[in-house]
């Protein structure tokens, strides 16, 4: 078997046939350097995911808004599922309490509030009823009219 190249093809010479195989050093070269581009595309995709699939979990934490300026004069009206809640002067447990409701009473909400804690977010709700002050907006249904209100509190008084 013989070797002969020059600067454009390779010739690669049998012996024993006397068969000739030209390669034309260009298409091979041109076919290399295709195969190596797509071997890099191909570990720089698998390093990619390997690192954006880190074990980190992002939160995207979604607070609604304050109660908007265009509700009118109050949002809703709640009844107290509670047996018994305090009311306080502010929007947090720190607050100090100026008053009190049990099961079945019935407030006007007129503005709600989110507040971040440690533990993630509480909902404070404003009320202008009995007692006006604060109240956890867990210790309460919400309705959007009165009548549904006045219906939850008598069933909930018996």
């Amino acid at each position: 078997m013989g070797l002969i190249a020059d600067n454009k093809y390779i010739m690669i010479r049998s012996i024993p046939n006397n068969d000739v195989l030209f390669i034309n050093k260009r298409i091979n070269v041109k076919r290399s350097l295709g195969q190596l581009s797509f071997i890099i595309i191909l570990i720089s995709l698998f390093i990619y995911l390997l690192f954006s699939c880190g074990t980190k979990k992002e939160e995207i934490q979604v607070i609604p808004p304050v109660t908007s300026p265009l509700s009118g004069e109050y949002i809703g009206f709640g009844v107290i599922t509670e047996s018994f809640t305090h009311v306080t002067a502010d929007p947090s447990q720190d607050s100090a309490s100026i008053g009190y409701l049990r099961r079945g009473s019935r407030v006007r909400i007129i503005r709600r509030q989110i507040i971040k804690t440690q533990g993630g977010f509480i909902s404070w709700v404003l009320t202008d009823g009995q007692q006006q002050g604060w109240l956890k907006e867990d210790v309460m249904d919400i309705y959007t009219n009165e009548n549904q209100a006045i219906t939850a509190s008598e069933l909930l008084s018996r």
